[in-house]
């Protein structure tokens, strides 16, 4: 019995169809169903069933499944312990924002690929959320504040933020000084969030509304320079822009808590070797850029 067949066969169950488990696997659909049939073949027993719609487990390939992961992940744990120090091979499929990632992980992902030329990356660059064991994801790199989830998070960097608007859009609404003010103002937002803000020790939670929604920092920032309503943006993104003064911070009584870059997994008891080595080299490389080497952890 091969191992890449029980891992082909894990990731169709998990994938829900032959089509997304190729694409997780960088193979092509022919390979992904021969490696199904040869498996059924070796067993003697029906795994799945297959339509146009995708493929389901049978009641024996929702039993076998299970087992199935964890020989694979035993197979893993082993291969990275007789491996030489340093050395990593494989598949890393990684999760990762696109108003960050371009410019401060992916240098880091290339960097981790120029190291370890048996090791073969994946990333997928989207500012939407990723479910990560649906969609079969090794970890994830998310920025902001994490929501609660039984993924397990490790910090790699700090991330400051603030308020900031135009100044043409101060002269036209004027600048928000309290919490009950600023809902009266627009917000740029990504979606239908909330906003964290301070007073002293104080959390207050405040439900901004606006017009203005998009997915994507830079096009958040864009907005708030044309003067269409106040953004909650971090500091490498703004600072140079309130340095010309294009940008004016807001609502500076009432600073954002500091939020934070983190590396997200699916739970278990510990992580994969590659995983460690991607965080370390994320936290080497990021802390300084994102919040400068001042205040660095």
């Amino acid at each position: 019995m091969d191992v890449e067949d029980l891992r082909t066969f894990v990731e169709v169950a998990d994938a829900g169809g032959v089509s997304p488990a190729a694409l997780r696997l960088g193979v092509s659909k022919s390979i992904v169903s021969r490696r199904l049939v040869r498996l059924e073949a070796d067993l003697g027993v029906q795994l799945l069933t297959r339509s146009t719609r995708g493929a389901a487990l049978t009641e024996a390939g929702a039993t076998f499944r299970d087992y199935a992961a964890r020989v694979c992940a035993e197979i893993d744990v082993a291969r990275e312990t007789i491996l030489p120090a340093g050395d990593l091979h494989g598949r890393l499929r990684v999760a990762a924002p696109l108003s960050f990632g371009l410019t401060h992980f992916a240098p880091v992902l290339a960097e981790m690929a120029r190291r370890h030329p048996r090791l073969h990356i994946q990333t997928c660059y989207s500012d939407r959320f990723v479910d990560l064991i649906a969609e079969g994801y090794d970890c994830a790199i998310r920025v902001g504040y994490l929501q609660d989830s039984n993924l397990i998070a490790r910090r790699i960097a700090p991330i400051l933020g603030k308020l900031v608007a135009s100044p043409a859009y101060v002269e036209a609404h004027g600048a928000p000084e309290t919490p009950e003010e600023f809902l009266a103002h627009q917000a740029l937002m990504q979606g239908t969030e909330t906003w964290q803000l301070t007073d002293g020790d104080a959390i207050i939670t405040v439900r901004p509304q606006g017009r203005f929604k998009a997915d994507n920092g830079v096009a958040l920032l864009a907005a708030a320079i044309a003067g269409i309503g106040i953004a909650f943006l971090p500091d490498w993104l703004t600072d140079d822009h309130v340095a010309s003064g294009a940008l004016v911070p807001v609502m500076t009584r009432y600073p954002p808590p500091p939020a934070g870059a983190y590396v997200v997994r699916p739970p278990g008891q510990h992580p994969a070797r590659k995983i460690r080595v991607l965080t370390e080299l994320l936290i080497e490389h990021c802390s300084p850029s994102m919040v400068g080497a001042d205040a660095a952890p």
